[in-house]
């Protein structure tokens, strides 16, 4: 396919996603049934401008002379894409057009004056500028405060990709040689991290799950936030850790690593079919300590009861990976963004409330409740941490600080916290993707606060 071509068929794309509400994901993989005759180059390249279009929509629809987003059209955002993000000039675009049979109609005179920097970014409305849905500016902005344009921005860029070292079966330097072609480097923070920096334009990430240190093990996909937060749970060999929101399961797998295969840890998803990828996934990684728990038919959604009742009140540590927004995988998921709404955060916070109820039960005494997700939001992270502190008096939270600093480097910096006890990563301040980090301690019945009464 020629750049018309291409560019037409990502103007397609983007329509199905405007006008169905197709996930991005879907909408690209129906394009590609439709259209067999396209090569992979070529669905990489549309892909790109789709997934661009779809981080910076807010920003290239103003440059493109919307001041109101709902009035871009995928064409202008399109547009937008490749003369503001991929630095196509107009004459480029004009040149690709006419080349092609298959291109869109030729640019009109108000897309060549926007395409040439006639709407000024600058003067626009701080969420515009941030890439953030106007809805949710206020609780966006609330959290990052004069940081906020910065941190949206860098919401909005591509995301790398990143790899964990599994020190099971590997070490980082064999990791990095055999990823070498790559261009792999080790990671500024995860001491077991591999990061792949992210191609601009047309480029893209390789897919290493065919190499053999993939598949034999050596090292899994996840990105370095992520990595940090199973870290900072600092599990320790010959411990029983229950992973009580453990999906396709990476950081049950993390933590089999920084626990040398010692102890268990248990992992249960309130979906089973979540955790249908781990038990492949913990074979290939020789992390035979963890054990699934999928829920049993005749439990409740959301009740663990049934196939976690053995475990109430023994666990060292429980690790809620909680249910979110996942404004923090913006960089990765750009749609989710504008598909967001009041109602599906509201639902969340509910979801997340819940589940601190439930998770609680499992922690022995002196042992500790870990919270953590991949959101940006107050609403999701501190709000419903100090709700639960206040609702369980044998709860109290305690610093993450002092394990981040033994196992990260100075030089890598502090993480954003607005309590000095809680973590808060961000692609802006850790170049990773946004996660939410708190740890809970069970104080024992016999050390616990009770008011005297008269």
């Amino acid at each position: 396919m020629k750049l018309g071509g291409r560019i037409a068929a990502a103007i397609e794309v983007l329509t199905d996603i405007t006008n169905q509400h197709t996930p991005v994901t879907d909408a690209l993989r129906d394009w590609g049934k439709s259209h067999r005759f396209a090569g992979s180059k070529d669905r990489s390249f549309i892909g790109n401008i789709v997934h661009d279009a779809l981080r910076q929509k807010s920003s290239i629809a103003w440059r493109m002379g919307f001041a109101d987003l709902s009035e871009a059209s995928p064409r202008a955002i399109t547009l937008g894409t490749m003369g503001f993000v991929w630095d196509y000039s107009t004459d480029e675009i004009s040149a690709a057009f006419a080349d092609d049979g298959h291109s869109p109609s030729a640019l009109t005179e108000a897309e060549i004056e926007a395409l040439s920097g006639a709407h000024d970014l600058s003067l626009a409305p701080d969420w515009v500028r941030a890439d953030v849905p106007e809805w949710l500016w206020p609780a966006f902005d609330g959290n990052f405060g004069e940081d906020a344009i910065a941190e949206g921005i860098a919401l909005a860029t591509r995301p790398p990709l990143d790899l964990r070292v599994n020190t099971l079966k590997s070490t980082r330097e064999q990791a990095l040689a055999a990823l070498t072609e790559f261009g792999a480097q080790p990671a500024t923070l995860s001491p077991i991290g591999i990061r792949i920096p992210a191609k601009p334009k047309e480029g893209r990430l390789p897919n290493i799950q065919p190499e053999a240190i993939y598949q034999t093990g050596g090292v899994e996909i996840q990105d370095e936030g992520s990595q940090i937060a199973a870290i900072l749970v600092n599990a320790q060999p010959g411990e029983s850790v229950l992973d009580y929101c453990a999906g396709g399961g990476g950081k049950s797998l993390a933590m089999a690593g920084a626990m040398n295969n010692e102890g268990k840890i248990y992992a249960f998803d309130i979906d089973k079919r979540r955790l249908a990828p781990l038990y492949q996934r913990a074979l290939r990684a020789g992390a035979d300590m963890i054990e699934l728990r999928p829920p049993s038919q005749s439990a409740g959604k959301g009740q663990g009861a049934s196939v976690l009742s053995d475990l109430k009140g023994k666990m060292d540590r429980v690790l809620i990976d909680a249910p979110c927004t996942g404004t923090g995988t913006w960089r990765r998921k750009p749609d989710a963004k504008w598909r967001l709404s009041e109602e599906s955060l509201e639902r969340r916070m509910n979801e997340q409330a819940k589940v601190l109820d439930q998770a609680a039960d499992y922690v022995r005494d002196s042992g500790y409740l870990i919270y953590v997700t991949c959101s940006v939001l107050a609403e999701e992270n501190e709000a419903p941490v100090y709700a639960f502190l206040e609702a369980n008096k044998a709860f109290q939270i305690v610093s993450a600080g002092e394990v981040w600093e033994d196992t990260f480097l100075k030089e890598a910096g502090q993480p954003l916290s607005v309590d000095g006890a809680s973590v808060t990563l961000t692609p802006a301040t850790m170049g990773t993707d946004g996660f939410f980090f708190a740890v809970m301690e069970k104080i024992p019945a016999n050390q616990r606060y009770t008011p005297e009464t008269d």
